[in-house]
């Protein structure tokens, strides 16, 4: 595994070794050792899987307020997003900074997100199969989000929205 820090303080894209043969390959996505010396507190709770249909469609900006804030590991199984971070952390020198790197089935990259930092993704193919490592339990009482198009942060989204949940669509804009 090879981890490259982005500008945002914890987040991370993290490129896998893949040992091909005449089988086909192995590859391994998660070691705890590994993990560990990025962030010691690194335990894995859940493991969450999304199937989106629809090129286009945007999932967040979601994230678990505090004490319930998780850090979360995607990777995309099957086609490709824009898999964005945005740092929700106030105290942050990146406060409201987003970074966005390309996951897709082919170059098996992962994206670590950071505790109060958001999560949102676009897919770039239709049948997009994303998978999340999580370090906290769910807890629906601390389930937040910002709204995926609010003008504070400004993604730029490489498509137009084609389809998004009416929650997505409602999550409060910021205030600057």
């Amino acid at each position: 595994m090879r981890f490259t820090t982005t500008r945002i303080a914890g987040c991370q894209r993290v490129e896998l070794r893949r040992l091909d043969d005449d089988r086909g390959h192995f590859t391994t996505i998660f070691e705890r050792e590994e993990f560990g010396s990025i962030d010691p507190a690194f335990l894995v709770e859940r493991v969450n899987r999304s199937l989106t249909r629809m090129k286009g469609a945007i999932r967040g900006i979601h994230f678990q307020r505090a004490p319930m804030a998780e850090d979360k590991l995607v990777q995309c199984l099957r086609g490709r997003i824009f898999d964005v971070c945005v740092d929700l952390r106030t105290d942050s020198p990146t406060y409201l900074a987003w970074i966005a790197i390309e996951l897709s089935a082919e170059n098996q990259d992962l994206l670590l997100v950071p505790k109060g930092c958001g999560h949102a993704f676009q897919t770039l193919t239709n049948d997009c199969l994303v998978e999340y490592f999580v370090t906290g339990r769910y807890s629906p009482d601390h389930e937040s989000g910002v709204r995926w198009s609010d003008p504070a942060i400004g993604i730029e989204w490489p498509l137009p929205c084609t389809l998004t949940s009416k929650r997505d669509a409602e999550w409060p804009l910021l205030e600057r």
